[in-house]
């Protein structure tokens, strides 16, 4: 058995803008709480539906090495904690604002999705470290889709951060914990 010199609580969530290092982050609790020769499951909700986005995935893929076992699902991470989290295996969840665009595009019950997701966070038998953007800080977009997703995006982050024990804000590479229960 491992030591576990970093102890994760069942819900984590890491908050950030783009490129702020917050799967970095996530990453590295993960991978603390694994400890050596430990595996942690990666959750990727992307979907490379062109060049750039491909090219992102292959990055975050390179960086993580063998270290994890990767699986990717673009809207059933539910199942996926259902099936795969254990007390030995954190799951990282990256990211919760991808998963909810892929949700707004198969013209899914946002809310209810959300709801779900929310509920099945507590009752996960091991540690989930979920990555998200916060979208609700820059300028309120001109469309209504944007519109629609900013604020979905801002409910959701406030629905898990609430049912979560540990909330950090990364900006620059820099970690601020919001919300540590312990």
């Amino acid at each position: 058995m491992n030591a576990r010199p970093h102890p994760l609580p069942p819900v984590t969530l890491v908050l950030g803008g783009v490129r702020s290092g917050k799967s970095l982050y996530a990453e590295g609790l993960v991978e603390a709480h694994a400890g050596e020769g430990g595996k942690g499951l990666y959750l990727a909700t992307a979907e490379a539906g062109d060049k750039e986005m491909a090219a992102r995935i292959e990055e975050h893929k390179k960086r993580r090495g063998d270290a994890w076992e990767t699986i990717e699902e673009p809207l059933d991470i539910r199942g996926v904690l259902a099936d795969h989290a254990r007390p030995e295996t954190p799951v990282l969840v990256d990211c919760l604002t991808l998963w909810l665009s892929n949700v707004m595009a198969a013209g899914r019950d946002v809310d209810g999705e959300i709801g779900d997701l929310v509920e099945t966070l507590g009752g996960i038998p091991g540690p989930v470290v979920l990555v998200s953007n916060e979208v609700g800080t820059g300028i309120v977009p001109d469309n209504a889709l944007a519109r629609s997703y900013m604020d979905h995006a801002g409910r959701m982050n406030q629905a898990v951060a609430a049912k979560a024990q540990r909330v950090v804000m990364m900006t620059a590479g820099l970690a601020q914990t919001l919300k540590d229960e312990k």
